[in-house]
């Protein structure tokens, strides 16, 4: 017996039969209807914590897949039975979808649950999760479509859900699933992502934002129809059929270039940029832009630096327009972007449009990138960390297109190097390269390549990939083939530590077995068996240190564990807590056996760790120091907890503060003026730099607390003339 479902649920599927009758062949809704029956069978009217149905989910991620990505039929079934097997406990059975719904939507459905089956939580440091969830997205692009649409239903649907909830959930959107969008050419899908990822890990900056663009759309308004008057009148004059329109930069958008430049909202000064869609025949289009380009650069003046030219080189997600910048009315730079309706198209909606326009090359250049990622993926010697890092890098940044001696184009991400190039070429002539020409130039294996240039490699046999490769390549494929290749270089070491211990087990009079091996992995925070023994050999861990750890194993307390890198007696000088779980810091800084660190200059009140030092003894950094993911990743076993405690006694800590704003006469006596006011505060230093009517200064000042320091901060915000003040690290 089918369900009685309820009227919205209902509602909202025949809104979506009845638009998707417009993309989908007709023949193909009796097994959209089946799959709908069945989903609603195994979920029925259930909800979500929001208060949304499951089922108006799975109906509204379906939308999005089709109607908004352009997906076909095996895409709006996934997606319609995408929650019935997570959320329900049952066993998928591919064989089953198979027979009722074809192996298509099987194969997409075991990618989607292997996806939500992982914990994304901590995404970074998950290295086995993060390379499966990877994985699964490149086998099919059809699951990285519509893991996108199920993020972003998600994310439109967040209001009413707890707030740590949604900082989980904008976390993997801003981190993940927007870049994927950006790199597939679904521009308005990032666009949109990236806002509502802002508006809940910067609430009161996505608030401020909106409403200052609501504040001034009638300036723009009047600013833009100023400035396209004049095109218009050119462009009908000489019988170009185009549309124009004013598109208003994103909420995010305005924010990142207002933290990047450090600048108010008042001073993004390209809040939005002119489009000039052109109706041009296919054979045309190219001649027509440069046509329309030279009518704009002859009403405005052009910033040659600023011209990007992505119709000859379209980007590698298929992108296609070209951009100038030009000074309009009252000296204001002004982006004008300039396309033919089909260009424009793919420019919306990536992938989709590439499908409507048969013969593009973009599927093709879609699948080669996701080939790419697979490749890096399977390398068992990536580092997670790093991948996430260059991934992020390489979705965003540009490409530049270079020559080989015959001519062949090749194209690499800005930024690349000669020795980047060898390893576009062969894996082989990177590890071998010594240096080239470049168009009949000799020059290293450093040097930047620019577009259009030609490129010859040269080799030698005596020539191996060193660490300092790694500082200046600049693509994932060469990273990835010099780490292998240094990685040889640490296996040989690995067998060199394995000997050393073998024999030192063997005067010991120790078993040399597993047992031991695991719990000396285990001490030493190591994964691998192989990166104990490279330790041994190069020297980092010591024999000695081996043998007392074996022989007088036992359960360490805080105190012992920092007796072994710190002489026993400032150890009991130390305070700790009454579980031995945290270090214990004083707000009395005079004579401890603990010092500040420089880098960040923690100042009482902060999140603390301790890090515990070879010659130094223990050294108290802010959670949020600029070295302390390298600490926690490279020497977790010298972290400590610690946490601060008020004993009553006030004592001064060094802070930094960056402040800056518009240069006028006696500012810099304000600031004085202000400090000096303060009890307690004293001012150890003041730099300040004036260029073109803008100040930009470093205040060095010694205060009681965190609370002390901000309330000088709010302070200096109130003088006249500054536009920003923030705390420095060091």
């Amino acid at each position: 017996m089918d369900p009685i479902l309820n009227e919205k649920i209902q509602n909202a599927y025949n809104a979506l039969i009845f638009q998707c009758t417009k993309s989908l062949p007709e023949g193909d809704l009796p097994l959209v209807e089946k799959a709908f029956g069945f989903a609603a069978k195994m979920i029925g009217n259930s909800m979500w914590e929001n208060g949304e149905f499951i089922l108006n989910h799975s109906i509204s991620v379906a939308k999005i897949a089709v109607i908004e990505l352009g997906l076909s039929t095996d895409a709006l079934i996934s997606s319609l039975l995408h929650n019935v097997f997570v959320d329900k406990g049952l066993v998928f059975s591919a064989d089953e979808i198979k027979r009722q719904f074809g192996a298509n939507v099987a194969d997409i459905l075991d990618g989607i649950i292997k996806i939500n089956s992982l914990n994304t939580e901590n995404l970074a440091f998950q290295s086995e999760n993060f390379r499966r969830l990877l994985l699964a997205l490149s086998g099919d692009v059809k699951v990285i479509l519509i893991k996108i649409a199920d993020q972003m239903q998600d994310m439109r649907t967040m209001d009413k859900l707890p707030a740590e909830v949604q900082k989980r959930y904008s976390i993997d959107t801003w981190h993940l699933y927007a870049p994927l969008a950006h790199r597939l050419g679904l521009y308005k899908v990032n666009t949109e992502l990236l806002d509502l990822a802002l508006k809940y890990l910067h609430p009161e900056d996505y608030v401020s934002i909106a409403e200052k663009l609501k504040e001034t759309s009638v300036e723009r308004a009047s600013f833009v129809s100023a400035f396209v008057t004049p095109i218009e009148k050119k462009l009908q004059s000489r019988g170009f059929d185009f549309d124009m329109k004013a598109r208003t930069k994103s909420i995010y958008s305005i924010w990142n270039k207002m933290q990047n430049q450090k600048v108010d909202f008042h001073e993004v000064y390209d809040l939005f940029a002119i489009r000039i869609i052109l109706h041009s025949e296919p054979e045309n289009e190219k001649a027509t832009c440069w046509q329309v380009f030279s009518v704009v650069t002859e009403e405005y003046l052009s910033n040659p630096d600023r011209l990007r030219d992505w119709i000859t080189y379209p980007k590698s997600n298929g992108y296609e327009s070209l951009h100038t910048t030009v000074l309009g009315p009252g000296n204001r730079w002004v982006e004008v972007q300039i396309r033919t309706h089909r260009m424009d198209d793919i420019a919306e909606n990536g992938l989709a449009a590439h499908w409507r326009y048969k013969g593009g090359k973009g599927g093709a250049e879609i699948d080669k990138w996701l080939r790419n990622v697979r490749e890096i993926l399977e390398n068992p010697q990536l580092n997670p960390v790093d991948f996430i890092d260059d991934f992020k890098v390489n979705i965003y940044e540009d490409e530049i297109f270079v020559f080989t001696p015959k001519g062949d184009l090749i194209k690499l991400r800005a930024g690349s190097t000669l020795l980047d190039f060898a390893y576009e070429i062969h894996s082989r002539i990177g590890d071998r390269c010594v240096g080239g020409k470049v168009n009949n130039k000799l020059v290293t294996l450093k040097y930047q390549l620019k577009n259009g240039d030609q490129i010859s490699v040269e080799t030698s046999n005596n020539q191996r990939p060193k660490m300092d490769w790694l500082d200046f390549v600049a693509t994932s494929k060469a990273k990835t083939r010099i780490k292998a290749s240094l990685n040889e270089e640490h296996k040989r070491e690995a067998e060199n530590g394995k000997e050393i211990l073998r024999r030192k087990f063997k005067n010991w009079k120790i078993d040399f077995n597993d047992i031991v091996i695991r719990d000396l992995l285990k001490h030493y925070k190591l994964k691998l068996a192989a990166d104990l023994y490279y330790n041994i050999s190069v020297g980092k861990l010591d024999a000695l240190e081996i043998k007392e750890q074996i022989v007088g194993k036992h359960e360490e307390s805080l105190q012992e564990k920092l007796t072994e890198l710190i002489p026993d007696q400032e150890v009991k000088e130390l305070s700790f807590d009454n579980n031995d779980d945290f270090l214990v810091i004083d707000n009395n800084l005079k004579d401890v056996n603990y010092k500040l660190a420089v880098c960040c200059n923690p100042i009482f009140g902060d999140e603390i760790f301790g890090f515990v030092t070879i010659l130094e003894g223990i050294k108290i950094h802010r959670i949020t120091c600029p070295n302390a993911r390298q600490l926690f990743e490279r020497y977790p076993y010298r972290i400590i907890k610690a946490k601060w405690r008020l004993t009553g006694k006030r004592n001064s800590f060094q802070a930094s503060i960056h402040i800056s704003g518009s240069d006028r006469l006696g500012i810099v006596t304000d600031i004085s003026r202000i400090i000096s006011k303060e009890v307690g505060i004293q001012m150890r230093s003041i730099a300040i730099n004036s260029e073109d009517k803008a100040f930009d200064g470093t205040l060095r000042v010694f205060v009681n607390d965190l609370e002390h320091l901000d309330f000088l901060m709010q302070k200096l915000k109130n003088i006249k003339g500054v536009h920003s003040v923030t705390r420095a690290d060091a």
